[in-house]
């Protein structure tokens, strides 16, 4: 496998190196050692599966707080999203820059989303499905978002969203007292 850093401090565009034969193919999705040569310790202990059946759905843009933040690996196992990563941490070289990418099926690419980042996505083709792993447990009381079209960010989504929950659509625009909410610890780095 191959990481390939983004923009984004510690974010990481994760691409299988297949190894095929006539059989077809064996490739590594996630090895601890590769991850731990980019100075990256996750340990996982979630896995979670999404599917949006409409071509424009639009999910996010989510990440926990403090204590709770998630290091997450993302991967789209049917059809294509594209993909935006946040840095919401103070002290990163990268903090209130964002950064994006396609992840498609055929392609078996991943993004790694460090710890303090919000995610978002939006289908580009109808019953995308996605597989990712995540590194802390879900705590609703940790959990915020940005929302997907909040000035401060100005992201240049592909399609105007078809589908987005009442929940996404009425999250708060860019307000460091919320969005960075001390009360559940210090923020990783």
């Amino acid at each position: 496998m191959k990481l390939v850093p983004l923009p984004l401090s510690g974010a990481f565009l994760v691409e299988q190196e297949p190894i095929g034969d006539e059989r077809g193919f064996f490739a590594r999705a996630y090895c601890e050692k590769e991850f731990a040569a980019q100075g990256l310790t996750p340990h996982f202990v979630q896995a979670n599966n999404s599917l949006s059946r409409i071509r424009g759905t639009l999910r996010g843009l989510h990440y926990q707080l403090g204590r709770f933040a998630e290091d997450k690996l993302i991967r789209c196992i049917r059809g294509a999203i594209f993909d935006v990563v946040v840095d919401l941490r103070p002290k990163s070289p990268s903090f209130l820059q964002y950064c994006t990418l396609e992840l498609r099926a055929e392609m078996r690419n991943a993004v790694y989303v460090p710890r303090g980042c919000a995610n978002g996505i939006q289908t580009l083709e109808p019953d995308s499905e996605l597989f990712y792993l995540a590194s802390n447990f879900y705590e609703f009381p940790a959990e915020r978002g940005v929302r997907w079209n909040d000035p401060r960010f100005a992201i240049s989504w592909p399609l105007p969203p078809a589908v987005i929950s009442p929940k996404d659509a009425g999250l708060r625009d860019w307000d460091p007292a919320w969005h960075l909410d001390p009360s559940f610890g210090d923020w990783p780095a």
